[in-house]
């Protein structure tokens, strides 16, 4: 059986049942992208995965973790205005940081072509909000593509390539979690392997590339020239079904499946508008289809993007048809599944689901809240300040695995905006705010991604708080990715921006981890803890993948007195009460890291011993 990369750069044709995220890279292969760029978020980390998989002397691609969004971006643009074809994929907030940079795009000639994978969101399943980056198409005058399950977003890409090298301009192909992840038989081309190809930047012919106050009109008109050539392209992604019926449906998207999925054999009763351009929308289409019916339902995740548009289009037809959007505040929240999708269509012609039972998940399962993994490194530090901060104490978040930390039973972490933010929000929290201790979190992906020009704000304006850099090695929470603390020590950047207090401490070593936080929040001045310790998920993992499989486990003794801060205060995962009311270890969720033993108040917690051939390290 071939590998994943193998398999992604064989010559084909060939069919194969991959996910979305999977299927856009061998679309990479297929159209001659070059330079692929990215800053890890989910929904997308495996488009990365597959990439890697790919060996390295058969690449044809060439691929890096930006530090983060908007450099990725960057990196991208200038591969592309030089020539090659480039791609950049970033999970939904990843577009509010490239924001500065991506709203000159679609003003500058890229000879190579580009497209920008954003991976939304619906339903928040691992994002800060349900961001509908379809409004960013928009502002910056940008065409965006929206596949409706894994072929297509084959397809969608290969074609967004292709507009992309003709018409110079930036393309946004816009994934949500269920497409990226949709799973399917793949129908996919013919690779050919070509030569890389000569640099072509060209100032003279392809300019100008300096939006300044001469230029901008000419650039700006060059990008509504070029929105009008997409929005004829816009016709050849409308898909209609026609049943001769006087109900209208304009979707997009996987809620196109969902809308299928619900009406069974009564779909026959509707005629459905499929868009695969959302922006600039078919005028024509959508104008003949609202002339043929007397009602037409807008179905579409997250915000009325398309449904304003469908009826200013109505108003300025003057087309006599009913139009029907969002009826409540629920048709603006969660994604658009089969469940949801019947919700909606119940309030808007109960007629058409009235005999239709939707499939639900009569299953009961047990909740699961998201917890940190077993032995991981965070889990002391939050532990031990849930110890030494007072009630009126304020500790500021930032976005990672430790985020977690304002869960039960720490409660550490209580506001929260993006990545980096914490060190910004807690010096603006320490003003005029003798009597409070003020802590801030930030990971170390994220202190390379946006967190040190907050730092050097701190130290600029001298601002008093104290702020805990956890360092674990990788990018944890989307899927262990390098990052540049892998070269560059996050200590001699912070001595060469000029903070003077600095402590580094294993977390592991929880007496003078407690010694060096209350000792920091004594301190009367910007002052940083490097809280190191490997990220043990990845650890364990790279041990098994070596062979090493059995490890010491923690044991429960018979020293017990049932106190419970094993699971109460350290809430370690593995702990778990049987119904006798006893604890004991979990033997499949135990790391054997051994971390907890300095937290049991009777000394009731040792190592098991391990048969020949375990090792511990």
């Amino acid at each position: 059986m071939k590998s994943l990369g193998e398999l992604l750069i064989q010559p084909g044709p060939f069919s194969e049942i991959v996910i979305g995220n999977t299927a856009i890279v061998r679309a990479m292969v297929e159209s001659g992208v070059r330079v692929v760029t990215s800053y890890p978020g989910s929904p997308t980390p495996e488009i990365a995965e597959a990439i890697n998989a790919i060996p390295k002397d058969k690449n044809p691609l060439y691929f890096e973790f930006s530090t983060n969004e908007k450099v990725a971006l960057e990196v991208a643009f200038g591969a592309a205005v030089n020539g090659f074809t480039s791609c950049v994929f970033f999970k939904s907030v990843g577009m509010n940081v490239v924001a500065d940079s991506f709203v000159q795009l679609s003003m500058m000639e890229i000879p190579g072509g580009m497209v920008i994978v954003t991976g939304d969101d619906p339903g928040a399943n691992s994002s800060q909000n349900e961001q509908d980056n379809r409004h960013y198409a928009r502002l910056s005058y940008t065409p965006i593509l929206e596949p409706k399950d894994a072929q297509e977003v084959y397809d969608m890409f290969k074609q967004a390539v292709e507009y992309s090298k003709k018409l110079r301009s930036p393309v946004i192909l816009r994934l949500t979690t269920h497409t990226a992840h949709f799973k399917q038989k793949v129908n996919f081309g013919t690779f050919i392997p070509s030569p890389i190809g000569s640099p072509v930047f060209d100032v003279k012919n392809n300019g100008p590339y300096i939006p300044i106050a001469q230029n901008v009109p000419i650039m700006k008109r060059r990008a509504l020239e070029k929105l009008q050539m997409w929005a004829e392209i816009s016709e050849k992604y409308a898909f209609i079904t026609n049943n001769g019926s006087e109900i209208g449906i304009i979707t997009a998207g996987l809620p196109y499946l969902s809308l299928l999925d619900v009406l069974g054999e009564n779909a026959k009763r509707v005629d459905i508008l499929r868009l695969g351009m959302v922006y600039p929308l078919p005028r024509k289409a959508i104008t003949e289809f609202l002339k043929k019916h007397k009602i037409v339902k807008v179905l579409e995740e997250l915000d009325d993007f398309i449904e304003e548009k469908v009826k200013a289009i109505a108003f300025e037809e003057r087309i006599d048809v009913r139009i029907v959007g969002k009826m409540d505040l629920e048709d603006w929240i969660g994604e658009y599944t089969p469940e949801k999708v019947y919700s909606v269509l119940s309030k808007f012609a109960p007629e058409l689901v009235r005999n239709i039972k939707v499939p639900t998940n009569t299953m009961r399962v047990p909740s699961r809240p998201p917890q940190l993994c077993p032995g991981c490194g965070h889990r002391p530090v939050f532990y031990v300040l849930s110890k030494i901060l007072n009630e009126k104490d304020i500790s500021v978040a930032d976005i990672g695995c430790h985020t977690l930390g304002f869960l039960e039973p720490y409660n550490v972490g209580q506001v929260l905006l993006s990545m980096g933010h914490s060190t910004g929000t807690a010096s603006g929290l320490s003003m005029f705010n003798p009597d409070r201790k003020v802590v801030a979190f930030l990971g170390d992906s994220t202190f390379f991604h946006a967190g040190i020009p907050g730092i050097i704000n701190a130290v600029f304006n001298k601002h008093n708080f104290t702020l805990v850099i956890m360092e674990n090695g990788t990018t944890a929470m989307t899927g262990h990715q390098d990052h540049p603390g892998k070269a560059i020590k996050i200590r001699q950047i912070l001595e060469a921006i000029g903070v003077k207090h600095i402590w580094e401490v294993d977390t592991y070593q929880q007496d003078k981890l407690e010694e060096v936080l209350r000792t920091a929040l004594e301190t009367k001045e910007f002052n940083v803890v490097i809280a190191k310790h490997p990220c043990m998920l990845k650890f364990t993992r790279e041990r098994r993948r070596k062979g090493v499989i059995k490890v010491p486990q923690m044991k429960v003794t018979n020293r017990c007195t049932l106190a419970g801060v094993c699971i109460t205060k350290f809430a370690c995962p593995s702990f778990q009460r049987a119904d006798d009311g006893s604890i004991f270890v979990h033997e499949d969720l135990c790391i054997g890291d051994g971390s907890c033993m300095i937290v049991c108040p009777s000394e009731a917690l040792e190592f098991e011993k391990v048969e020949s051939g375990g090792d511990a390290k």
